[in-house]
């Protein structure tokens, strides 16, 4: 979502700060800006385009500072046009930029309008910028400090003042903030990423913490106002620019890097053991008795999929929550349940809001399922298990989801072992199986020419229907979400065996029918669901495992799976789905890797 970058130092800090603009475009952006000290005022460059279009203001402009502050905005409060783009200024003298959502804004403008404050912006930042100016008095670090104490919210802040030109003050609750540290220069930034390059050394602020960045020095006040130490950590951020190669898109790309990041998220024993989540892990795992899974988006459809393998394999409850709202209603705790949180960046607000909800409810065990070792899910869970997906870009996630459903299929195998559920033969075929993972993927990418075809005929769609079974209801629940998210046509996805109960209503000629058709015990149902949209006269697409019987005919479209993999089948059934989204997507001519409206870390509610 929103980015930040700052930085205090001794050069001309401009192009430190739009190549972390740059680094950060991937978290999906509608408008971006950049302000320096220079001359003894705050000057900006600001722009509703994309951050290339920023770069060529500033050199046009020949924007220079040896302070600066920069930001990528995704809108919340206020529409997407120049007066509302970060960084904001107060009365020319003060420039902040901000990410997170600040829920007193209304209260805290009408007094500053009292005050004497205009509003030139409808964002809520300007709120927090004019609060500041009217606390400042000579010393900026005090005057974020105050004014912290007056916000409701979530927010990570980064803030300069022309009376203190070597200084840049940083605040965060809420949403993630990190303090790089240079040689005679200092950075800020809300991902170690945007950093990378620059320094692999930094220190991430807790929650309420306030920071002061000098030339020599960083300090840090916790939220008591009290000096706190910050581990500083050496963190080598994967800093190269990323290429697409022979690629179209950059989610094109990472469909296509999925048999890598698998083989590189399986763990090498030959054994499931505790260990791989954890020194703490095998205690934990022998005090619990259910799970409780929390995430949103395609990490929840992940948790969904999970969920029938941890029933099926360990034996154990399994519930799946969607995080945005399992903390808006009343629950019953249990201290005995293992919290699992699942997201890519690690820094999805919903998700952490959930995770210390359900941590202030008396779970002791938690354990993070999460692509980025320093995120802030991953400090704030017992236990984890890292995916290695490497960076993504498309914001519609690829392979971040199929590395969780890996890593979320050795959970459930690990804690069948360690209840007895599963027999050393059956470690073996699931360790087996895993290992085949990569080569079953590379066999089904090759379906793509095939995929291609039938996009043309979506691509002239407004509606579909995804229809599942069983394990695969989730993945039909992914395919829906991907072909919205990607190509703004209207999708939903049902368990097939529901179509009866409604939502045939809606099935005619001009509504394609996407069926995922594994080779499982319920096949036999899935036809029958199939013969009643076929009567219909509905258009099926059916991906279908090569001994199912399912064969081309009149209204019935078939694309052949290489081969059935039983209880790993959800991993290989989602990428056919996946390309069918993404050439939908081209045939439309959308923007495939920055869907309009979306964000790819989410770190608002």
């Amino acid at each position: 979502m929103c980015g930040i970058v700052g930085a205090v130092a001794q050069r001309n800090i401009v192009s430190v700060l739009i190549e972390g603009l740059r680094r950060l475009e991937y978290r999906g952006y509608d408008s971006c800006g950049v302000a320096v000290l220079a001359g003894g005022e705050p000057k900006r460059a600001r722009s509703v385009a994309r951050v290339a279009d920023l770069d060529e203001q500033v050199r046009e402009t020949r924007l220079e500072g040896v302070t600066g502050i920069a930001h990528t905005r995704w809108a919340t409060h206020g529409a997407p046009v120049t007066d509302n783009a970060h960084p904001i200024f107060s009365r020319n003298e003060l420039a902040i930029v901000h990410n997170g959502i600040i829920e007193n804004y209304e209260t805290l403008r009408d007094m500053l309008r009292g005050k004497g404050y205009e509003f030139i912006s409808q964002t809520d930042t300007e709120v927090i910028a004019h609060l500041i100016q009217s606390l400042y008095s000579g010393d900026l670090f005090a005057a974020v400090r105050e004014a912290t104490g007056h916000l409701h919210g979530a927010y990570a802040i980064a803030v300069l003042h022309k009376s203190q030109p070597d200084t840049v003050v940083g605040a965060r609750q809420g949403s993630p903030l990190v303090v790089g540290l240079g040689e005679g220069e200092n950075f800020l930034a809300s991902d170690a990423l945007a950093l990378a390059g620059s320094t692999d050394r930094f220190m991430f602020l807790e929650e309420g913490d306030v920071c002061e960045l000098t030339l020599e020095k960083v300090r840090v006040f916790d939220r008591d106002g009290k000096p706190a130490a910050r581990d500083v950590r050496q963190v080598a951020a994967y800093g190269g620019a990323v290429e697409l190669g022979p690629y179209r898109h950059f989610m094109q790309k990472e469909i296509f890097e999925q048999p890598r990041a698998i083989s590189d998220t399986i763990p090498q024993s030959d054994v499931f053991d505790a260990s791989l989540f954890g020194e703490t892990a095998p205690k934990a795992f022998a005090e619990i008795d259910s799970l409780l899974i929390l995430a949103c988006g395609t990490s929840y459809y992940s948790g969904l999929t999970a969920k029938y393998w941890l029933e099926s394999i360990a034996k154990i409850p399994t519930q799946v929550e969607i995080a945005s709202e399992y903390r808006y209603r009343d629950s019953v705790p249990n201290p005995k349940s293992l919290v699992v949180v699942i997201s890519q960046s690690g820094e999805t607000a919903d998700t952490i809001a959930a995770l210390k909800h359900a941590q202030s409810l008396g779970h002791k065990h938690t354990l993070s399922v999460c692509n980025v070792a320093t995120s802030a899910m991953v400090r704030m869970t017992e236990l984890s298990f890292l995916t290695h997906a490497g960076r993504e870009i498309g914001v519609a996630s690829t392979k971040a989801f199929t590395t969780q459903l890996v890593a979320l299929f050795v959970l459930a195998a690990t804690l069948g072992k360690m209840r007895g559920n599963i027999s050393a033969k059956q470690e073996a075929d699931y360790i087996r199986q895993l290992r085949h993972l990569p080569a079953a993927l590379n066999s089904v990418l090759a379906l793509e020419p095939q995929i291609i075809a039938w996009s043309e005929e979506f691509s002239r769609k407004e509606n579909a229907l995804f229809l599942g079974r069983g394990l695969h209801y989730p993945i039909a629940l992914e395919g829906a979400l991907k072909l919205k998210e990607i190509s703004y046509i209207h999708a939903e996805a049902y368990p097939a065996g529901e179509l009866k109960h409604g939502p045939l209503a809606l099935v005619t000629e001009a509504m394609p029918v996407v069926t995922v058709a594994p080779n499982d015990a319920l096949l036999e149902k899935l036809k029958s669901n199939i013969q009643e949209v076929r009567a219909r006269g509905g258009q099926l697409y059916v991906f279908a495992d090569a001994d199912t019987k399912i064969v081309n005919d009149e209204g019935l479209h078939v694309i052949r799976m290489p081969e059935h993999y039983g209880l790993l089948s959800p991993i290989l059934h989602v990428v056919p789905l996946q390309l069918l989204a993404y050439h939908t997507a081209c045939s439309r001519g959308t923007d495939v890797d920055k869907p309009r409206n979306l964000a790819k870390s989410v770190t608002v509610e």
